[in-house]
Order: C-alpha cells, then sequence, then structure tokens
C-alpha cells in the first residue's frame, strides 16, 4: 500500500508535466478564443496599432538605408516618410472622395434614365417586364390586403449621415494614432527588439531576429512587386476609360488599382464598379463591354505572370487560405481588414517557418 501513489499525491515537478495533455487543447482552445474576442472588442485599439507595426516594417529598412549610407538622422528620415505617407493618403483620399460623392449623388439618376430609357439595356428589360406583369397582377389583390393592415413605424433616431461622420472621425482618430506610433517605431524599433532580445535565452534570440529580419524582406518585396503591378493596371484601366469616353477615367483607374491590392474580391469589385459606370455612361452595348472586359483580360494576363511569382514564390501559401483569410479579418474588422489579409498572412507565414514547434502548421497551409 506504501508503494502505491494515487492522483491526490504532489507530482515532481519533471517528472510529469503540470498541465495534463487532456485540459492542454481545452485550455488552448479557450485562450485563442478569448485572443479573437480581445482583438474584435478592442479594435479601435488594436487596429492603429497593427497598422503601425506593419508600415513601419516596411518603411524600416529605408530608414536603416538613409542612416547607413547619408547619415541622415533616425528622427529626420521617419519624419519625411511619415509625412510622405499622409500626404499619399489625404492625396488619395481627396481624388476618389469628390468623383465619389458626384456619382453617388448621380447613379440613381442615371439607373432610372437606363431602365427607363431608349437604350437596348430597357428595351431587353421591358421584354422581362412584360411577362412579369401577369405576376403582378396575380399578387396585387393580396398587396391591397395587406396594405389596409395596419403597419409598424421605426423611427430612426440616427441617419446613415450622422453615422457616416462618426465613423470618419474613427478613422481619422486611428489613422492619426498609427502614423504617431509608427514614426516611434521607425526612431526607436530597433531598440526595442534588441531590448527585448537582451531578455531571450540565448538559443532564441537568433529566432527572434531573423523572424524581424524576414518579415521586413517579406513584406516590402510584395508590396513593391505588387505596387508597379497595380500601377501599371491602374494606368492602362484609366487609359481605356479614356479611349471609349467614361467621365473621371483617372479615378476609374486609380480606384481599380487600389482595389487589386485586396485579391480576388478587388478585381470583381473593380470589374462591377466598371461595368455600372459604363452601362450608365454608354449607349452601346458593346462600348459598355470594353472597359469591364478589357480590365478583365488586363488584370488576368498580369496575374498569369506576376501574380503567381508574387503568392507563389513570396508567399508559398495555399489560395484557400489566403481567400478564407481575407474573409475572416474582413469578418473581424471589416473593410480595414481586408486590407490588412495579406500582408498579415505574411507575417503568419515568416513567424511560422522560423519556429520549429510551428513549422507542421506552415507545411499544412503551404502551397
Amino acid at each position: 500500500m506504501g508503494d502505491q501513489s494515487t492522483d491526490n499525491e504532489p507530482v515532481v515537478q519533471g517528472k510529469r508535466p503540470l498541465i495534463s495533455s487532456d485540459l492542454a487543447t481545452p485550455i488552448y482552445g479557450l485562450f485563442g478564443l478569448g485572443i479573437l474576442y480581445t482583438l474584435y472588442v478592442a479594435h479601435q485599439i488594436v487596429l492603429p496599432i497593427i497598422l503601425a507595426v506593419m508600415t513601419s516594417l516596411l518603411l524600416s529598412p529605408l530608414v536603416k538605408r538613409a542612416y547607413v549610407k547619408w547619415r541622415i538622422p533616425k528622427m529626420l528620415s521617419s519624419l519625411i516618410l511619415v509625412l510622405f505617407v499622409l500626404t499619399g493618403i489625404v492625396g488619395i483620399t481627396l481624388a476618389v472622395a469628390t468623383p465619389a460623392v458626384t456619382w453617388a449623388e448621380e447613379v440613381p439618376q442615371g439607373i432610372s434614365r437606363l431602365l427607363v430609357g431608349e437604350s437596348e439595356i430597357s428595351r431587353q428589360i421591358a421584354r422581362v417586364s412584360e411577362s412579369a406583369q401577369q405576376v403582378e397582377k396575380s399578387v396585387e389583390e393580396l398587396s391591397e390586403t395587406q396594405k389596409k393592415q395596419p403597419t409598424a413605424v421605426v423611427l430612426q433616431t440616427e441617419s446613415w449621415r450622422s453615422q457616416l461622420m462618426t465613423k470618419a472621425r474613427n478613422g481619422i482618430a486611428g489613422l492619426a494614432l498609427a502614423l504617431a506610433l509608427t514614426y516611434f517605431l521607425l526612431v526607436s524599433g530597433d531598440r526595442l527588439i534588441k531590448n527585448f532580445v537582451r531578455q531571450l535565452p540565448v538559443d532564441q534570440r537568433r529566432t527572434v531576429l531573423r523572424i524581424t529580419r524576414d518579415s521586413q524582406q517579406q513584406i516590402a518585396q510584395y508590396l513593391g512587386v505588387l505596387g508597379l503591378s497595380n500601377l501599371s493596371v491602374g494606368a492602362t484601366t484609366g487609359l481605356m476609360c479614356w479611349a471609349v469616353g467614361l467621365p473621371d477615367p483617372a479615378v476609374w483607374g486609380l480606384v481599380a488599382g487600389l482595389a487589386r491590392f485586396i485579391p480576388y474580391l478587388g478585381v470583381i469589385l473593380s470589374i462591377s464598379m466598371l461595368t455600372v459606370v459604363s452601362a450608365i455612361s454608354l449607349d452601346e452595348l458593346w462600348m459598355m463591354a470594353i472597359a469591364p472586359l478589357g480590365f478583365l483580360g488586363l488584370t488576368t494576363l498580369v496575374g498569369f505572370f506576376i501574380e503567381p511569382w508574387i503568392h507563389g514564390f513570396r508567399m508559398a501559401i495555399n489560395p484557400v487560405i489566403i481567400f478564407v483569410s481575407i474573409f475572416f479579418w474582413g469578418w473581424l474588422w471589416g473593410p480595414v481588414g481586408v486590407l490588412l489579409a495579406v500582408p498579415l498572412m505574411t507575417v503568419i507565414q515568416v513567424v511560422l517557418k522560423q519556429i520549429p514547434q510551428l513549422r507542421p502548421v506552415y507545411k499544412v497551409i503551404a502551397r
């Protein structure tokens, strides 16, 4: 009896794990759910921090090169780069916002003219409407009965304009926080990483430094090559819009180029946008098809030669994982999450590849 041990006896540390294997998986699952809940609830704080970290990873090599090659102080080069980013954001916003507001007012009228005018599309719709009139007559009596019944009126306490202004204020505040944090990370981020690395065991220091260096290289190369390809696609799309006579061709080319930073969904959005604008602005069907089909052919051609190199060589992740990550981060953080999905997957890929314990996960999601 004295030689037998029971479950209530203390366990000598090192002989058995502190957490049983039966409890490890549920605890890790709850920990993961807690992280997701925190990311969702605290998105107004988490998003600016992540934007600042990603931007600093992209701009940090430029700051280092300016200091090593030309001895430009980090405070000055970081300030110039942050102001350059801010100028680009403001310029793009002003270039897109004014035509967007104008088109938001003109699109309903244009669609109504398209549907009731003398265009080819209206004639096609008229044929469908004739066949649908019989169905309308069959439900007319039911509709009259429903109209006689009292209906509840719901008063909206907040208009969509006030909601839009609230989101705009929150976005501007988050952008200001992200740019300020980006500046401090560019100036003192290396020192922070070195101080953190000094606290780690010697065998883990190289891993952390390698993850940081590879993340910088991967994001810079990814965004650099993708930016050049999107610039060419946007410029060519703007020329096509100008050739067929669409209004504001430069704006549509800019929007088409920026939308391609969102894999898959950006192309669908651009084609839909060009289709609506062409249908409203032009009269002939073959003219309406030039811009959307031209953009589809162009982005397919560029994607056939360039995108496999970007997503395959530099980012060897299964396209299914990329597509799912776009929906996941979009659900978690909205449009900003959609834009951050691929850069975040780039950093996650680097982390999974460099840490031996997580390398099996990288092999599962790899192409």
